[in-house]
């Protein structure tokens, strides 16, 4: 059976910047077998399926999937899901914001989706999560190795390494300068010597909070065992890890607070996503996180029965 699919480059409003996502806002009908084989096929970093829950309303089943299996949760995939929708027609944008909600299997996603003549120009979503967060880390000496920078130039004074989980867990590294993230490069030896490996973490969260660009607050660089070494892979399934992480310093105040985020450059399909926060000091965090969307491609796939 043939099915339509939009590629849309997420947190962006360049064609060939942001992260890649496949979305087809069709799905219903194709099994988890199937998904599979189609996300290997496009081999994106990840492939959203939709189905229409009820005959009114705008509630969708999203199917979440890398090349590698199901995957519960990813920012990019709800911005380019909403933003195919919008496209594809079966989200009517009747008012400057139309609400949407994505049933995952994290949980209901609440999106709004902002408008101008019947076009979408902008996505925001709301998830409270239950954070964890650990003070055990590594050395600053061992973290340095694996990574491939200077011991020195971990912020060590403002910030700390900790290890963040709001399902996923990530080992979140502050770095004092841009030029420190960008260049560095993970050693799978060093870590594997290293007391890394005992922790939950598997990717570590490089941030700076010195940026290239006025219009934004911090830049982030996602490394690991599991991600090539050339690879500057997306990082909005660890923006609700970020936001918790900022909230466990106690020079971060109570209270709402907004933050432009930036991954790769202008070389490496450059993202910002608009991070908003609400600061409680609570066991749950309630964050906003939002962004653009650009249609880079629209085909048909025929999928076989599986």
């Amino acid at each position: 059976m043939n099915y339509t699919y939009y590629i849309a480059d997420a947190f962006t409003k360049k064609a060939f910047n942001g992260a890649q996502v496949a979305v087809f806002p069709e799905a219903e009908g194709l099994n988890a077998q199937q998904m599979t084989l189609v996300a290997r096929e496009l081999n994106l970093s990840e492939t959203v399926f939709l189905s229409k829950i009820g005959k009114s309303g705008n509630r969708f089943q999203m199917k979440l999937f890398s090349p590698l299996g199901e995957v519960d949760f990813a920012s990019q995939a709800i911005i380019s899901a909403a933003f195919a929708l919008a496209a594809n027609g079966r989200l009517k944008l009747n008012n400057t914001h139309t609400p949407v909600v994505f049933q995952l299997n994290s949980g209901d996603v609440e999106a709004n989706v902002s408008s101008t003549d019947g076009k979408p120009d902008f996505v925001q979503f709301t998830r409270t999560v239950s954070p964890v967060v650990d003070y055990f880390a590594p050395s600053e000496a061992e973290l340095a190795s694996f990574l491939g920078i200077d011991a020195a130039y971990i912020d060590n004074k403002k910030y700390a390494t900790r290890l963040v989980s709001c399902g996923v867990p990530y080992l979140i590294v502050p770095t004092f300068y841009y030029e420190t993230l960008r260049e560095a490069k993970f050693d799978f030896a060093a870590w594997s010597q290293s007391i890394a490996p005992q922790t939950a973490a598997q990717e570590f969260l490089l941030v700076s909070p010195k940026t290239p660009a006025q219009n934004t607050d911090f830049a982030v660089r996602l490394l690991g065992p599991n991600i090539g070494a050339h690879e500057d892979p997306p990082v909005g399934s660890a923006i609700p890890a970020l936001a918790a992480y900022l909230c466990s310093f106690d020079h971060l105040q109570k209270g709402t607070y907004t933050f432009a985020v930036e991954r790769g450059d202008e070389a490496k399909r450059r993202s910002v996503l608009n991070l908003e926060m609400d600061h409680k000091g609570e066991d749950t965090l309630t964050l906003r996180v939002g962004g653009e969307a650009v249609k880079v491609s629209e085909g048909t796939m025929f999928i076989p029965e599986a």
